[in-house]
C-alpha cells in the first residue's frame, strides 16, 4: 500500500472514530485529572479529560488536538465552536491561523532547497536583497541566511514589527532597517523576528522562480496530504470550516476581525491549518515521511543554534526547562532530562503550540481560537506526565 494513501485511510477511519465522542458529556472542572503512564490511549484519554476540563476552567470557544505515536494518530479531537455565539462546532478539520508555528514549514522547504542546492545556509542577505542596509552600511554583508532562520542576525527583537501592524509594506520596511545597528554580531545573540525571518520568502522565491505558497503547497502540503493547510489571508478566508479568532476583553471574550498584517511575512506567520493537517506535520518531523522531509533535513533543523536563555523564564513552563535553544525554525528545549523540540504561535484571536520528543516518538499539537494562557498548562502538563515513563 503506498504510504501516503494508507496514512490518510488511518487519519479519516479515527476521525470517524473519534467524530461522535466530541460532544461528550463536560468534565467537571474541579476534578483531578490522572494519567496512566503505563498505557499511551489511556495517557490520550487523560489529556483529553484535561483539555475539556482546562477549555471549559478558561471559557475558550474552541480548540482542538492531536497527538501522535510514530506514523499513527493516538488521538484527535475538536471541542467547542468556532465563533462564540455561534453553534459550529470545532472539529479536526477546523482551520486555524498557525501565526509563529508557519516558521517550522519555512525552515523545512529551505532546507529542502538547501538540498537540492538552489541556495546555501551560508549565503550573505543581500546577495538576493542588496537594498538591505543597516545604519552601519558595511555591518548588513554579515547576515547570512542562517541567521535568519535561526533569529541570530543579531538585530533587536521583534525589529519593526510595529510597521508589519500598520500594513505598511514589506519592501519599505526592509529598506528601514537602514536606520538601525545589530546589537551583536550575527551569530552572537538570539533576538526573535517577524520580518527578517520573513526575508527567506523572496530568497527562496528569487532561487525557485516559483511563489513560496506554491512551494509550501506543493512540497509539502499536498505530498503530506495536509488537505486543509493553506497559505495566506485569502487561503483562510476561503476555507470554509474556519476558526473565529476571540480577543479577551473585561467582558470576556469577543470574536475578532482576522487582520492581514502578520500574512505580509508568509514564511514567518502565513500558514493556517487544522489539527488533522498538523499531526501529519508532526509525523513528518518525527521521521516517518523521509521523502518529505530527509534525515539530513531533520537534522539540519534540529541542530542547536543559538541559546535562548530568556525562555527558561516563561511562566508554566520554567519549572520543567533546564536549557533552551533556536535551531533552524524549531525551539530546541531540555526539558527535564529530556529533548524537546517545540514552537509556539500567538497572533491576535489564536494559539497554537507544537512539540515533539524524538527520542519518545510522540508529538502534540494544540490550536485554540483565543489568546489564552491555558495552552501552555496544557503543553507543560502533557509533557511533564509523558516524561515521568523512564524509558
Amino acid at each position: 500500500m503506498d504510504v501516503r494513501k494508507g496514512g490518510l485511510i488511518l487519519r479519516v477511519l479515527l476521525a470517524i472514530g473519534f467524530a461522535t465522542v466530541c460532544q461528550a458529556a463536560p468534565v467537571p472542572r474541579d476534578k483531578p485529572i490522572i494519567f496512566d503512564h503505563e498505557n499511551l490511549p489511556e495517557f490520550a484519554r487523560s489529556f483529553d479529560r484535561l483539555f475539556q476540563q482546562e477549555l471549559a476552567r478558561a471559557n475558550v470557544p474552541g480548540g482542538a488536538y492531536a497527538i501522535v505515536k510514530g506514523d499513527k494518530i493516538i488521538s484527535i479531537r475538536g471541542y467547542g465552536v468556532r465563533e462564540m455565539g455561534g453553534s459550529a462546532p470545532v472539529d479536526e478539520h477546523t482551520v486555524f491561523r498557525l501565526a509563529s508555528v508557519s516558521k517550522t514549514f519555512a525552515a523545512g522547504l529551505s532546507m529542502k532547497l538547501v538540498q537540492e542546492h538552489k541556495f546555501s545556509l551560508e549565503d550573505h542577505l543581500v546577495a538576493y536583497m542588496p537594498e538591505f542596509r543597516f545604519k552601519t552600511d558595511h555591518l548588513a554583508d554579515q547576515v547570512q541566511l542562517k541567521h535568519l532562520l535561526s533569529h541570530s542576525a543579531g538585530v533587536m527583537p521583534n525589529a519593526y514589527d510595529n510597521m508589519l501592524e500598520a500594513n505598511v509594506p514589506l519592501p519599505k520596511i526592509v529598506t528601514s532597517f537602514n536606520k538601525v545597528d545589530p546589537m551583536c554580531d550575527p551569530g552572537q545573540c538570539y533576538g526573535y523576528q517577524n520580518v527578517l525571518y520573513g526575508l527567506i520568502g523572496p530568497v527562496i522565491e528569487k532561487t525557485t522562480l516559483h511563489t513560496y505558497e506554491d512551494l509550501i503547497n506543493d512540497r509539502i502540503f499536498k505530498p503530506l496530504d495536509m488537505e486543509n493547510a493553506s497559505v495566506g489571508f485569502d487561503g483562510y478566508m476561503h476555507s470554509k470550516n474556519r476558526a473565529t479568532p476571540h480577543v479577551r476583553t473585561r467582558k470576556g471574550w469577543l470574536k475578532s476581525r482576522v487582520k492581514p498584517a502578520y500574512y505580509e511575512v508568509l514564511p514567518a506567520a502565513g500558514v493556517n491549518a487544522s489539527v488533522s493537517d498538523m499531526a501529519s506535520w508532526l509525523m513528518a518531523q518525527l521521521g516517518h515521511r523521509p521523502d518529505v522531509l530527509p534525515p539530513q533535513v531533520l537534522n539540519s533543523l534540529q541542530e542547536k543554534r543559538i541559546r535562548t536563555k530568556k525562555e527558561l523564564r516563561r511562566r508554566d513552563w520554567r519549572r520543567y526547562l533546564k536549557d533552551a535553544y533556536y535551531g533552524l525554525g524549531w525551539r530546541i528545549y531540555q526539558f527535564g532530562k529530556e529533548q524537546l523540540i517545540y514552537h509556539g504561535g500567538w497572533v491576535a484571536g489564536f494559539r497554537a503550540d507544537v512539540a515533539f520528543s524524538p527520542k519518545r516518538d510522540v508529538g502534540l499539537v494544540i490550536l485554540l481560537n483565543a489568546e489564552s494562557n491555558v495552552i501552555n498548562k496544557l503543553s507543560t502538563r502533557f509533557w511533564s506526565e509523558m516524561m515521568k515513563d523512564p524509558i
